[in-house]
């Protein structure tokens, strides 16, 4: 979960996420690259002269110019198409959880699973425990297992809302008479935050999500309990 002062990314509980922050790190390295050159060359232009009778033609610079933002661009764009199929891959989940957007809260089905239903609601401030976070906590936790392939599906009811678990580098548009899927791998316990971050309505900040991720064995028996 983001906390106070916390300038960068959150720590990736997944390998897609991993990738993602690689990325972010790479092309903000080439950007840092491109700005010291360009103020420096900028600075410099408080020194030149700015007469030269002998120039009449500049193709070496004009070349330069021209075919090295090219280079920098491939060094974005191979990297970046790379990690857009990786995020679309879908291989062989061991579960299938499918999300339902409405205003304002989440409904989720295990339908692998003699179909689990529940509403996942927002905790009122009022009623949070000590140990609760505003704004965050739900009644109604989804649980999933660590080092499992996990499918979700989601869709919406009446707007557009946005499925989104930022540690786990997810995010998907639940538009309703559409079902839009992905892919994560949870590779570490621990609870995950996220909210709706679609421009749904008033109060779609208020629809937050928490992912339990619980060793197999775990989720086993929450599935046995949840079915009995």
């Amino acid at each position: 979960m983001s906390t106070w002062a916390n300038l960068g990314l959150q720590d990736s509980a997944s390998p897609l996420m991993e990738q993602l922050i690689f990325f972010h790190d790479h092309a903000l390295l080439i950007l840092v690259m491109i700005t010291v050159l360009v103020g420096y060359l900028m600075f410099m232009l408080f020194f030149n002269n700015y007469v030269n009778r002998f120039l009449l033609h500049g193709q070496l610079i004009e070349m330069i110019w021209t075919i090295l933002p090219a280079i920098i661009l491939l060094f974005i764009a191979l990297p970046s198409l790379r990690l857009l199929y990786l995020l679309d891959e879908i291989n062989e989940p061991s579960v299938t959880l499918k999300s339902i957007g409405h205003q304002w809260y989440w409904s989720y089905e295990y339908s692998d699973f003699n179909n689990i239903e529940f509403d996942s609601y927002m905790i009122p401030t009022n009623e949070l425990a000590t140990d609760g976070f505003r704004l965050l906590d739900v009644d109604n936790r989804v649980v999933l297992p660590m080092n499992s392939q996990i499918r979700i599906l989601v869709t919406a009811t009446d707007v557009i809302h946005s499925w989104t678990i930022p540690a786990l580098g997810v995010k998907v548009d639940g538009t309703p008479g559409r079902l839009n899927q992905t892919n994560f791998f949870i590779n570490r316990p621990g609870l995950f935050y996220g909210q709706c971050s679609e421009i749904c309505g008033a109060n779609h900040s208020f629809m937050p999500i928490v992912i339990g991720s619980v060793p197999v064995n775990y989720f086993i028996k929450w599935i046995s309990n949840n079915n009995s």
